[in-house]
């Protein structure tokens, strides 16, 4: 009797079977590490907007906070300026950064003495769970529903 080379479609079965049950173990906690990315490059985005209103707010008084995430970005920063401040990196600037939507608005005056900035997960549920704003107290806020509006109703980080 000849000695057998190779595996059985038993064998392989069941090795492809360990397999998938390891994949489907491991993929679900892959994708909430994702999230947990995002949440936090969203976080971080947040409190680099806020900084970068404090800034632009003591540089142009007269103008106060910027009206919106172009004017705190730019590309030709020799010397910035109130449109073009070269505060936050052209990414953010662009309002989608790492699974999540930007967003900035300034109001009152002028000089503009308040602003708000919002981040929305782009897919809900697949690039974030939750939403976060911030205002001119600079307190990173978030919630579980979509922020129509930042305020001290709305649950701060911790």
């Amino acid at each position: 009797m000849r000695k057998q080379k190779g595996f059985s479609l038993i064998e392989l079965l069941i090795v492809v079977a360990i397999i998938l049950i390891i994949a489907a173990i491991a993929i679900p906690n892959l994708l909430r590490a994702r999230i947990a990315a995002n949440e936090s490059s969203a976080v971080a985005s947040i409190r680099t907007l806020n900084t970068a209103q404090i800034s632009y707010n003591s540089a142009y008084p007269t103008i106060g906070f910027a009206a919106g995430l172009g004017a705190l970005a730019g590309t030709t920063c020799t010397p910035p300026t109130s449109a073009s401040a070269c505060l936050i990196d052209t990414q953010l600037a662009s309002g989608t950064k790492s699974g999540y939507s930007f967003a900035m608005t300034g109001s009152g005056g002028p000089p503009a003495s308040a602003y708000q900035s919002t981040a929305a997960p782009l897919t809900a549920n697949q690039t974030g769970v939750r939403y976060f704003c911030s205002f001119a107290d600079a307190v990173v806020r978030y919630s579980a529903a979509v922020i129509t509006t930042c305020d001290n109703t709305v649950q701060p980080l911790q």
